[in-house]
């Protein structure tokens, strides 16, 4: 799939720098609460993560280096809002699979995503009890949790499917009053079959997988490293980002 005005491809070699940019796991929250709830400054995001602002503020500009996020409109002078500039970002996983850095990115990307369905849960069932949301909502709301056999190709064509058919509603209700934010996370995780020889378990193979870590020792190279953060002569990220 190519880049379009809301689906920003990555390659693992051209975009390196900016894929190891991303393995800083408070970096991808910021950019997952800027696509979620819109423009925010990092003030607004150093309150919602629990970080400091000197923290939020740096890793922001890091994100805007590489193009994930940009200046949004102004309230006033007196601080920056910065928006999403896609929706979603993603990278071929064949390609991402062949490194250690990208192996190690697209698994903390895809742990994030649970982290964030089991946020969305909690944020769902307050709502619910609160009153905050109908019960025109109750029916079609849920989470499915299903084991089909298919094949690679018919797998392809699944997901595929599901992403022309939610561009297609999604258009459809733009305008609808209506229309709430939903969470739609899925997921296509083919098993392989259990047994003797089936080789490593799964606890084996997370204890074996790469972690950021990793990604970041495997990473490009010092000068791409340079760029990535803040360097000795210009400004040091905050020692702690943690709000005390």
């Amino acid at each position: 799939m190519d880049s379009d005005a809301t689906h920003r491809v990555l390659d693992p070699e051209r975009d390196a720098a900016a894929l190891k940019a991303l393995t800083h796991p408070l970096r991808l929250r910021l950019l997952g609460l800027l696509r979620q709830h819109g423009p925010a400054t990092a003030s607004e995001l150093a309150v919602r993560t629990g970080e400091t602002s000197a923290s939020t503020s740096y890793h922001l500009r890091v994100l805007a280096k590489y193009a994930f996020v940009a200046e949004a409109e102004h309230r006033d002078g007196r601080e920056r809002r910065w928006r999403a500039v896609h929706s979603v970002t993603s990278a071929d996983n064949v390609a991402m699979l062949a490194t250690p850095a990208g192996r190690a990115m697209l698994v903390l990307g895809r742990r994030r995503q649970v982290e964030h369905l089991q946020q969305s849960m909690e944020q769902h069932e307050a709502d619910i009890d609160a009153g905050r949301l109908g019960e025109e909502w109750h029916d079609p709301s849920g989470i499915d949790d299903l084991m089909p056999r298919l094949t690679p190709e018919s797998l392809r064509e699944l997901r595929d499917t599901m992403a022309e058919k939610l561009a297609e509603l999604t258009a459809r209700d733009e305008h609808d009053s209506r229309a709430r934010q939903v969470v739609l996370l899925t997921a296509g995780l083919p098993l392989a079959p259990a047994g003797p020889d089936a080789g490593p378990s799964a606890e084996d193979a997370r204890d074996a997988a790469p972690t950021a870590e990793d990604a970041r020792d495997a990473g490009p190279s010092a000068e791409d490293a340079r760029d990535a953060g803040p360097s000795a002569e210009t400004e040091a990220e905050p020692e702690s980002g943690r709000a005390r």
